[in-house]
């Protein structure tokens, strides 16, 4: 049996914490979005893999790029969703 990776909660706070960093340049920030979107999906992709990787990194990426919805914690829901979703796997094999 294979053990699949979860990436550490306090990881996944600290990239959304990035992410809402553009908060505070309020003009300089979007455009660090346009260079930050695609290095956070990248890095969303590489932290989950899959299918949450990769809905999640497109998500991720997209929400990124428009404006006023860096306040979307991405990576500790996309932590939380994997939590819910291993033990529920783990539940069924123990039936």
């Amino acid at each position: 049996m294979d053990k699949k990776y979860t990436p550490a909660l306090w990881v996944c706070i600290l990239m959304d914490l990035l992410g809402c960093a553009s908060y505070a340049i309020p003009v300089l920030g979007e455009i660090g979005d346009l260079v930050w979107a695609p290095i956070s999906a990248i890095i969303f992709y590489r932290m989950f893999g899959g299918t949450i990787g990769k809905f999640g990194s497109f998500f991720n990426f997209i929400e990124e790029l428009f404006p006023g919805t860096d306040f979307i914690p991405t990576f500790t829901l996309s932590w939380m969703l994997k939590r819910v979703t291993e033990g529920r796997l783990v539940a069924r094999k123990a039936a």
